[in-house]
């Protein structure tokens, strides 16, 4: 099984162009994830979190229709199969 990691329009530039990435590796947490989506498209992930390493707060991140901010943040278990949506927030006036 494979995570998969869906990408939002303004995010598949800095992935070659693809929809979605997936992860063969073992990734217990998001931040796990993340970890290895950097190893392929460190850009992807620099707009997903800041240079502490927490969650930008224009960004929202999805583990299985779960928004991770009400969950454990980075530190959210996945399993074998899960997916990630990464979401950017949309405001305006």
């Amino acid at each position: 099984m494979a995570i998969t990691i869906a990408l939002p329009g303004a995010l598949r530039p800095y992935a070659g162009g693809s929809l979605e990435v997936m992860l063969d590796e073992r990734c217990a947490t998001v931040a796990d994830a993340l970890g290895a989506l950097a190893g392929r498209h460190a850009g992807v992930v620099d707009r997903v979190v800041d240079e502490t390493g927490e969650l930008r707060r224009h960004v929202n991140v999805f583990v299985d229709g779960d928004n991770v901010r009400w969950l454990n943040g980075l530190s959210t278990p996945l399993e074998a199969d899960s997916t990630i949506v990464i979401v950017p927030s949309v405001s305006g006036g």
